[in-house]
């Protein structure tokens, strides 16, 4: 759900869903990342008590400098997990759990309380580096995958052919996914 817009948080808090995934990078424009923070800020910290689904917050990946903003401001209203997008190895995941303890611990928030969810696939680095997520946290909840962002880095022309199946390197991204997740006991999470 993008951050930036109350009806559709509203709505997407709504929908009773296990978890939903409150949005600060893709669904949001570049222009309106500060408006986004404290909107879904506010969102969550005045409904929190009334929803039944686990909230995770979609941060802005690690190399557009924008990713403490988002935790500065998200990590307050204690959510259950940041998803990581374009994470490229553990050592990201390790990066994030550094910079959450210590937003965590600012905030008086149990270390370790906020789970992580990287997608592993959104780039080539990442794909190749499936292994290495295993024992990269303990805050590590699942990997999950997606062919958009990858497709655009790799200057795939579509992630599926005719019929409408994922071409090889996209079958190879979420099978990646699928024993990376096996190998460090997560789940794994498919895509849309």
């Amino acid at each position: 759900v993008p951050g930036d817009s109350e009806r559709k948080l509203e709505k997407g808090l709504g929908a009773g869903a296990d978890v939903v995934i409150v949005d600060l990078e893709d669904s949001v424009a570049a222009a309106n990342k500060a408006a986004a923070r404290a909107v879904a800020a506010s969102f969550i910290a005045s409904r929190r008590q009334h929803i039944n689904s686990a909230i995770y917050v979609r941060v802005n990946d690690l190399s557009t400098g924008l990713t403490d903003d988002d935790l500065a401001a998200l990590v307050p209203v204690k959510p259950d997990g940041i998803m990581l997008p374009k994470s490229n190895s553990g050592q990201d995941v390790q990066q994030l759990a550094a910079k959450l303890r210590v937003h965590e611990a600012e905030n008086g928030l149990p270390d370790g309380g906020i789970k992580i969810l990287p997608i592993i696939t959104e780039t080539a680095a990442g794909v190749l580096a499936a292994a290495s997520y295993a024992g990269a946290s303990a805050r590590l909840a699942g990997l999950t995958w997606g062919a958009e962002d990858l497709s655009a880095a790799i200057g795939a022309r579509s992630a599926r052919d005719e019929s409408g199946r994922y071409t090889d390197v996209f079958r190879l991204a979420r099978t990646m996914t699928i024993l990376a997740a096996g190998a460090a006991e997560v789940a794994a999470i498919d895509t849309v």
